[in-house]
């Protein structure tokens, strides 16, 4: 499955020190898995949570879920032991936290030629780079670090979360200019669902293609927020329809449910579809 077409409805952080956490997750139904070793691991804990976390990788078994490994920062006492251990891992991308600039990007770049990199976008001056990090070429995909940015920006967390509304917005633009997928922040309260369920909708509007989770019990929720309802793909498939019949007839533009439907829709259409097919590809394997 290309990276383009891949599904990240559900995007489940795993710690990567937790070795039965880590098997349960070869038959969750996310559509990707981040192992971290960074917030998820206690300082006493990383050197072990490395050797478990390749170890496991190494085993496979994770199906065509998307694999990335959360290291920890350069400018940590593990970061650089991260890079080392997983040159050559079977893995989908390697997830740099609190990228500032595309530097970041280019550093790890340098350290490891042989896989892709994703960002996480948690910081004011990452928020405000998220174009030139989002353009890098090595650049694969973005995380938002919803928590971490609220902390450095002093705001008060809200339902709406309008106190980091630009910032989302900023983030999603970067990545829509360069083509790269972008998953939203967590949601804290895992037994709150109906929370859940408005974070993940407010999300998939802004432009996000899935959301990232802090427990199994939260992908039902977001693989569902996040994929084409039944209405959607009937409507998708009635405007191609009609906009093939149109152009069959010399015309540049149709109408559905009494609405003008234009080629730009055709194009939303489509994706709309192949993003269902890819989405049944992945359950199906």
């Amino acid at each position: 499955m290309t990276q383009s077409m891949r599904p990240f409805r559900s995007v489940l952080y795993i710690p990567g020190s937790k070795e039965r956490a880590l098997d349960k997750a070869r038959s969750l139904p996310a559509d990707a898995i981040i192992f971290d070793l960074e917030d998820a691991v206690a300082p006493d804990a990383k050197d072990e949570a490395r050797v478990t976390l390749r170890a496991e990788l190494d085993k496979g078994g994770y199906g065509n879920r998307a694999r990335l490994v959360r290291i920890n920062g350069f400018d940590t006492p593990w970061g650089n032991a991260d890079i080392q251990a997983f040159r050559g891992a079977e893995v989908d991308g390697i997830l740099l936290p609190k990228v500032n600039s595309a530097y970041d990007i280019e550093t790890l770049a340098d350290m490891m030629s042989d896989v892709a990199i994703w960002a996480m976008m948690e910081t004011a001056s990452g928020v405000l780079n998220a174009k030139e990090i989002a353009a890098h070429p090595r650049l694969a995909g973005i995380v938002m670090g919803t928590n971490d940015l609220i902390k450095e920006l002093g705001a008060q967390p809200a339902p709406d979360r309008a106190e980091i509304q630009t910032a989302l917005q900023l983030s999603v633009i970067a990545a829509r200019a360069d083509g790269v997928p972008i998953v939203d922040g967590v949601y804290n309260a895992f037994k709150d669902d109906e929370g859940l369920w408005n974070e993940c909708d407010q999300g998939r509007r802004l432009g996000f293609d899935g959301k990232t989770l802090i427990h199994p019990a939260q992908i039902e929720i977001a693989n569902k927020a996040f994929a084409p309802s039944d209405d959607d793909l009937d409507l998708a498939r009635r405007q191609i329809a009609a906009f093939e019949e149109a152009e069959a007839a010399g015309q540049g533009v149709a109408v559905v449910d009494g609405k003008i439907v234009e080629n730009l829709h055709i194009v939303t259409a489509k994706a709309l579809i192949g993003k269902a097919e890819a989405i049944a590809a992945l359950e199906g394997s």
